[in-house]
């Protein structure tokens, strides 16, 4: 029995986590398992690693310091965007961080690890209402565990059982397939890379050099068969003379794309849904990490003046993320509507040479 079950490791349960501290008896669960005798995971997450303002700023807020071990080169501040839709690229000015995905993952982990119960490894089946708060039915290498807890949090990411269990036919949001291949790469590469492409995704693609490695990735409608699209994004950036060398991995995970506010869900009963399972991830970039930052502080706070409403109190303090998800909607058709972007790109505007 505990006080606060947080289903998910990732940024924001890892965060919540700590944040919480000893105040509550807390049980931090997550699928992926983990390194042999350490509470640490074995594989990282299908991510492009770049740390964007929105989360340098956060992070600088709440007085952390970022082990060096987190950093990777090269730390770049172009990104270049190619339009193939209309056939014009230009050079803009970002102040992205790259980062080593697993490792900022793990020093989060680390930090909750010191004042709660993790539990690597574990899945989430169901979850049903009992006496004092709910009970989650989960599952191991060591067979089923019946975990109880007064306080629920999903933090279990686009795919969120607590999400589709409590929420049902309110869980809904549009979702994509993310693919990453990594390639080694034994040359330099002075810039990211966005890439813009109809017969690809509606959404975009990337590539991102990393410690002499070449990340390249898209965001793919999944009705739109996602693994074709993907091989012609490949040889799409063959022709523009990206040298994909040897292939050293796959990496594919779901991410949310939430078309309006009204697709978030921050909670309701004593269930609280952070990062991107409560739908709080950029629609316009798909940048996640700033927003599971700021909501595991929404609901820290919340929880913090008592369990009794901290639901109900934590979606009314969220209301700054659903306005921004509106402005970043707003925003969407100058970067995804092609005769938009078109006029961008020729005008120059914010551009570099």
């Amino acid at each position: 029995m505990y006080d606060i079950a947080i289903v998910g490791a990732g940024p924001a349960g890892s965060s919540l986590a700590s944040l919480i501290g000893n105040k509550y008896k807390v049980a931090l669960i997550d699928r992926r398992e983990a390194e042999e005798n350490s509470i640490q995971f074995r594989e990282g997450k299908c991510c492009g690693g770049l740390l964007a303002p929105d989360a340098q700023r956060i992070i600088a807020s709440s007085g952390l310091v970022v082990p060096q071990s987190i950093f990777v080169g090269p730390q770049l501040f172009a990104v270049r965007a190619i339009d193939f839709d209309n056939g014009l690229e230009n050079m803009y000015q970002r102040f992205y961080l790259n980062i080593d995905r697993k490792e900022f993952d793990k020093w989060l982990l680390r930090r909750a690890s010191v004042v709660c119960d993790i539990k690597l490894g574990t899945l989430v089946r169901d979850i049903h209402r009992v006496d004092n708060g709910y009970e989650l039915i989960c599952s191991s290498v060591t067979g089923e565990e019946k975990i109880r807890a007064r306080i629920i949090v999903g933090a279990d990411g686009a795919a969120s059982i607590i999400r589709s269990r409590i929420f049902g036919a309110l869980a809904k949001i549009k979702k994509y397939a993310a693919i990453q291949d990594w390639y080694e790469a034994d040359f330099e590469m002075p810039y990211y890379t966005a890439i813009f492409d109809k017969e690809v995704t509606d959404f975009y693609s990337w590539i991102i050099p990393k410690e002499g490695k070449l990340l390249i990735g898209s965001a793919l409608a999944i009705k739109d068969k996602p693994k074709e699209r993907f091989l012609i994004l490949k040889d799409k950036m063959r022709s523009k003379g990206f040298d994909l060398g040897k292939k050293i991995k796959s990496e594919g995970t779901l991410i949310n794309r939430p078309s309006n506010p009204g697709e978030t869900i921050f909670g309701r009963d004593g269930v609280l849904l952070i990062g991107e399972a409560a739908g709080a991830i950029s629609p316009s970039s798909a940048e996640g990490i700033s927003y599971a930052l700021r909501t595991a502080e929404l609901a820290y706070e919340s929880i913090a003046e008592g369990f009794t409403g901290c639901a109900e109190r934590y979606s009314r303090r969220a209301w700054k993320i659903k306005l921004n998800i509106l402005l970043k909607n707003i925003k969407s058709p100058g970067m995804y509507d092609p005769l938009i972007r078109k006029a961008v790109i020729k005008s120059g505007v914010i551009s570099i040479k």
